[in-house]
């Protein structure tokens, strides 16, 4: 859903990438290193809940970090496919370690986290897949990336403040969201593709 707001995003962005000097790359991967420290805040939180304030900050440095590593190649002329496979690739490892972590914490029923996990992932892979046959890269729908990172930064701020929700702790009506959200957007992204493969007679 934030996807929309993309360009808006790109002009907010400029100023703040303009002031560093890093190759995009280094950025991509510190990234992945806040993504291991919320993964492992968001695991430890339950029994020392400040953690959740500690590994909301971290998912919003990775967030960040992910929307400046491509500004900054685009700024400075090197954007290359090889960059484009490492940053998505470490947004699959970033993912795994944020979500894991809270997932598979005490915070969340296991029964309801391996298919959060599993479906964000599946969401992930037909964006990219997409482009993979032929078509552009598929960001859209109710759960993308952008939108992922927003939730649960304030998911962990509010779970630290709050309690449980109708017998769900906060963190477990995420995951629930997660897995509902994300079949509708595999199949928004899968129809999105094969529409394309309709009118492309492939």
């Amino acid at each position: 859903m934030l996807d929309k707001y993309r360009q808006k995003a790109e002009y907010i962005l400029e100023p703040i990438a303009e002031r560093i000097s890093m190759e995009a790359n280094w950025l991509t991967y510190l990234s992945l290193l806040f993504a291991l420290f919320a993964g492992i805040a968001s695991f430890l939180s339950f029994e020392k809940r400040y953690f959740l304030l500690f590994a909301s900050l971290c998912i919003f440095i990775n967030g960040l970090l992910d929307a400046l590593d491509g500004k900054i190649a685009r700024m400075k002329g090197k954007a290359s496919k090889k960059g484009d496979f490492v940053d998505h690739a470490i947004d699959r490892f970033s993912d795994a370690l944020i979500i894991g972590g809270i997932a598979l914490s005490p915070w969340v029923d296991k029964l309801i986290a391996i298919p959060a996990i599993a479906t964000v992932l599946l969401v992930s892979y037909l964006g990219t897949q997409a482009q993979a046959v032929g078509y552009k890269r598929v960001y859209a729908g109710a759960l993308g990336r952008a939108d992922r990172i927003a939730i649960l930064f304030f998911a962990c701020i509010l779970q630290f403040f709050f309690d449980k929700f109708f017998g769900f702790y906060l963190l477990e009506w995420v995951m629930i969201y997660f897995i509902v959200a994300g079949v509708i957007t595999i199949v928004q992204r899968y129809f999105a593709v094969m529409k394309w493969f309709g009118n492309d007679k492939r």
